[in-house]
């Protein structure tokens, strides 16, 4: 079964592939509206990781209104959802079985409700997974820290492939200023895996004979 999961490069979604991959054979895809090549920060991190990449053109009328909403709003949260729900729009066109991001328990925003999971499900007819939906924070980054090599800073600064990235860039080109929207948070990049999760049942799949290579 094939499984699109939508990745940035981060922490999360990088522990969500590792989740399915016993189930599904896994591609990371990263949305782009085109903006900037941000996307290829989520390229070298999948290439690390061993797992096969495709960039998701987004539409970046989507972008516009996005930002336009979050500068009405005077924060991120609605925008980055909007963004969010049309690049798992995208990427259930694409010839997969499921579809499935990084969103956790705790996640303000991006998450998808019941009834938007269910409404993509029927006119898309894919699954939508949520690896991580059933993992609070402090679960997450006990696996985080004993599974993967993650750079952790700013957000400004940590090289990443999530929508945050060329949102800030249109803002600019705008004239906007962007911490009067984004407050001041860090962001992660994963660098690399730090033990082998074949030992692991994060990524053993059933048929296995051998150990698998890293991922």
């Amino acid at each position: 079964m094939d499984a699109a999961l939508l990745y940035s490069g981060g922490k999360d979604s990088t522990l969500a592939a590792l989740l399915l991959d016993r189930f599904y054979d896994v591609t990371l895809v990263t949305g782009t509206f085109g903006v900037t090549d941000d996307w290829r920060h989520a390229e070298r991190a999948a290439e690390r990781l061993d797992y096969p990449f495709s960039r998701l053109d987004l539409d970046p009328t989507v972008a516009a209104d996005a930002v336009d909403r979050m500068l009405d709003d005077g924060y991120p949260r609605n925008g980055i959802q909007q963004v969010h729900e049309h690049a798992l729009e995208r990427a259930a066109d694409l010839d997969v079985t499921a579809v499935a991001d990084g969103t956790r328990r705790d996640d303000r925003t991006p998450t998808i409700p019941r009834s938007t999971a269910q409404s993509l499900e029927d006119r898309h007819g894919v699954d939508y997974l949520a690896p991580l939906a059933g993992f609070g924070r402090g679960a997450v980054d006990r696996l985080v820290d004993a599974t993967l090599d993650v750079e952790t800073g700013p957000s400004a600064t940590v090289p990443r492939a999530d929508y945050e990235a060329e949102l800030r860039t249109l803002l600019v080109e705008r004239g906007e200023a962007v911490d009067s929207v984004f407050p001041p948070h860090d962001q992660t990049h994963v660098r690399g895996v730090v033990s082998d999760p074949s030992d692991d049942a994060l990524s053993r799949r059933p048929s296995d004979d051998a150990p698998d290579t890293p991922k």
